[in-house]
């Protein structure tokens, strides 16, 4: 099992969240995102178990922006094993579950979309770049997917947000792509319009 922390929600009709930490992050970091975004649903939050220099991550790179692909590919598998073990020891559903991840933790999320096609119901994705290029993804018809981007991010460029979008449009996703006037940080602003978007798309259910 890879580390990680588990709170029962109030309502098991809602989704569960999968929240996945930025790199040097921890299962601890994105706990006050999910309690803003929905107070009553499970949380599966938990830790990458690659270190580069000490950070915990999700999958190893050969340089900024430079995916180790075959890591990439092995440490997704390990996730989507993780959340069907996860799903029977903790009793929540494993075909209900919305990813919300952060930078490294949105990357291996998408991941998730772009190699099963029952790996998540959604996900709130915050600053990702497209996991791999080149690759056909299943069909995502009826996943839904924010993508929070930053017009001044240094490591993810606008051109990637877009291509991100499109690729899983592409795939039959439906994808809102939110701007923020901002770099590479998380803000509450866009953690404000990713509730938004999770009350009116999942309806609180």
């Amino acid at each position: 099992m890879m580390k990680h922390i588990f709170q029962k929600g109030t309502d098991q009709s809602k989704p569960t969240f999968v929240l996945l930490h930025g790199t040097g992050g921890t299962e601890h970091d994105l706990l006050p995102i999910a309690e803003k975004i929905d107070p009553e649903v499970n949380i599966l939050s938990v830790r990458g178990n690659v270190l580069e220099n000490g950070m915990p991550r999700f999958f190893k790179r050969l340089a900024e922006g430079v995916f180790d692909e075959e890591d990439l590919v092995f440490r997704t598998k390990e996730l989507y094993e993780f959340l069907d073990k996860a799903a029977e020891k903790y009793g929540f559903n494993r075909h209900n579950i919305l990813a919300i991840g952060y930078s490294n933790g949105a990357n291996i999320a998408a991941s998730l979309l772009f190699h099963y096609q029952d790996a998540i119901k959604g996900a709130i994705l915050h600053h990702p770049m497209v996991p791999r290029r080149g690759i056909e993804l299943p069909v995502l018809l009826d996943k839904n997917i924010f993508i929070a981007a930053g017009t001044n991010d240094p490591i993810c460029s606008s051109q990637e947000s877009e291509e991100l979008k499109f690729i899983l449009e592409e795939a039959k996703a439906e994808v809102h792509l939110h701007w923020e006037n901002k770099g590479h940080q998380l803000t509450m602003s866009e953690v404000a319009a990713a509730k938004d978007w999770y009350l009116a798309t999942f309806n609180g259910a």
